[in-house]
């Protein structure tokens, strides 16, 4: 069985994953305390690799593997930052020549869907998807396989949505859901694949 691309991200009501340009997944509107925090440590150590695009990877290569070792912040921080360090990731990048905390690099050109491809074909279990655009063009090619989603409790009213410009509709089946501290609920779901 081939693995599973999952989509992960948080979101408000209304499937905002910004409020702000250049939040950088980080805004006020978040409601993250440490119950959730080790849910999302438990689940990235379930990955079996993560893909991400350049602005997410470019968020969490700036925080992550230096917080791993940061005495002052508490030992759930410092866990995901080892987590996020160790984990064998692809970064899918037109820019970027070089990256570091075990991760490869693939182009952002025709190519890229082609190489994800292969890689999901060849990965057993969960693949991390970091990133709008990269999941847009993952749902689009048929690739996108499970959406995991943390809703907080709040209404943006604007911001970046959860794809970018998907244009047609895509049904779901829900497989999972919780809730946590905050109000925060989860939500996942399913991709159902396209019958002719």
């Amino acid at each position: 069985m081939p693995g599973r691309f999952v989509y992960w991200m948080n979101v408000s009501v209304d499937l905002k994953i910004e409020h702000a340009t250049g939040e950088a997944g980080g805004g006020n509107w978040l409601r993250i305390g440490e119950t959730l925090h080790r849910e999302f440590n438990a689940r990235a150590r379930a990955l079996t690799s993560m893909i991400q695009g350049r602005t997410v990877y470019e968020i969490m290569e700036k925080f992550w593997p230096a917080a791993r070792h940061d005495d002052t912040l508490p030992d759930y921080l410092r866990e995901y930052g080892e987590i996020w360090t160790s984990k064998p990731k692809v970064l899918v990048s037109g820019t970027r020549t070089d990256a570091m905390h075990n991760t490869r690099i693939i182009g952002r050109d025709g190519d890229a869907i082609e190489e994800l491809a292969r890689l999901r074909d060849e990965s057993d279990g969960d693949i991390g998807v970091g990133g709008a655009t990269l999941a847009t063009h993952l749902l689009r090619a048929g690739l996108l396989d499970e959406l995991l989603l943390f809703t907080h409790p709040v209404i943006l009213g604007t911001g970046r949505p959860l794809f970018d410009g998907h244009d047609g509709p895509a049904e779901l089946d829900l497989i999972e859901q919780g809730s946590f501290d905050e109000g925060v609920t989860l939500h996942r779901y399913a991709v159902r694949r396209q019958t002719a």
